[in-house]
């Protein structure tokens, strides 16, 4: 298989030259199974685990492989297996906020982040247009994507379902900045060669969006085959059945890479307070025009964002969700703050017991 039929491009060759003579080989991850994974390369596909010093020293979940990460392995060409000894750089990837050992989010449990996909080019946000459709959804959606490095583009689902569909593109594009925002029906195959221009050979484009809204209908469209089973979704409240239970990427008939993941009903949020700046353009816009440079737009003079709700002009729904998603980034900040200064503590910590075992030993030997 050629790799770059995979996505491999000169920015990945010029990572992986440190690699090179190492009897090291380069390929991408396909599959994330837990502990385990399918990788795809020159030679084709293998079942794969990391290694036991990756495995050591990973300094966080994020430091494992991910569905699109391109690593660099060792292959067992007779068993058609593989171990994987370094991920490679990523130039970009979605992710989301999971809390580990501790169990609760406020209970003390460690704030890692957690990688969907990675090396993405472009992110199409999926919404329903049936009962699922929710604008504040697709905002917090829309700060994730931002965050990624990758290109958010919109695509609205089941248009067959909506007689109001002009006002829901219109509601829809006033809160997505400037992102191209595209009516389809994937069950009908409407719309779908505006998309045509995003599924380009080599070019890889992840599927995000909440269960039901019919992500694996899309896919099964365009590789025109069935690769993933599809059920509908309950008729009380347009809820999916998590049809699609893993990550994966798979390669379409036109030569783009697709990466399918599981409806998300939670989604927590991952990023820092400049990525809401994109997401919320208008605010951030209106926020230069306050009287007062650190006006938190409550209630102070001149505030160019409280004088917009008091006319009408900024929706209050939208500020509300604004200030829920900057109070999760403030918060999300200082829980990694806090990991970080654990982490330097453990590290001198260690560097402190080696050198105290370093002088026994130069004393053991009269050296010291």
């Amino acid at each position: 298989m050629n790799l770059s039929i995979l996505g491999w491009c000169d920015l990945f060759a010029a990572h992986f030259k440190q690699y090179e003579g190492k009897d090291l080989s380069p390929a991408r991850v396909a599959q994330e199974h837990r502990e385990s994974y399918i990788i795809f390369g020159e030679d084709g596909e293998f079942a794969a685990e990391v290694s036991g010093k990756m495995r050591h020293e990973a300094a966080s979940r994020a430091g494992f492989p991910a569905v699109g990460d391109w690593v660099a392995v060792a292959l067992r060409q007779d068993e058609k297996r593989a171990t994987i000894h370094a991920v490679l750089p990523r130039h970009s990837s979605f992710s989301r906020k999971a809390v580990l050992a501790g169990g609760k989010k406020d209970s003390g449990g460690k704030t890692d982040e957690q990688v969907l996909a990675a090396n993405i080019d472009t992110v199409f946000l999926i919404s329903g247009l049936d009962q699922d459709f929710n604008l504040r959804r697709i905002e917090r959606y829309l700060t994730i994507a931002w965050d990624s490095g990758a290109s958010p583009v919109i695509v609205l689902n089941k248009t067959d379902l909506r007689e109001d569909l002009p006002s829901c593109i219109q509601e829809v594009a006033a809160v997505a900045s400037g992102v191209p925002v595209h009516p389809i029906s994937a069950r009908d195959n409407r719309g779908l060669e505006e998309l045509g221009r995003y599924l380009r050979p080599g070019k890889t484009v992840a599927f995000l969006g909440s269960s039901g809204v019919g992500k694996t209908t899309l896919i099964n469209t365009l590789c025109g085959e069935e690769r993933g089973r599809v059920q509908d979704v309950r008729e009380d409240d347009s809820r999916g059945r998590h049809t699609t239970t893993s990550r994966e990427l798979m390669l379409l008939p036109g030569g783009a890479l697709v990466i399918d993941t599981p409806g998300l009903r939670g989604l927590e949020i991952w990023g820092d307070e400049d990525t809401l700046d994109q997401s919320f353009r208008d605010i951030s816009d209106l926020a230069q025009n306050c009287r007062f440079a650190d006006c938190t737009h409550q209630s102070e003079p001149g505030c160019a964002v409280q004088a917009a709700l008091q006319n009408g002009s900024l929706d209050p729904e939208r500020y509300d969700n604004y200030l829920k998603l900057q109070k999760e980034l403030m918060f999300l900040s200082r829980r990694r703050e806090k990991g970080a200064l654990r982490r330097a503590e453990r590290e001198w910590h260690k560097k402190v017991w080696r050198d105290y075992e370093d002088v026994k030993e130069l004393r053991k030997r009269g050296l010291a």
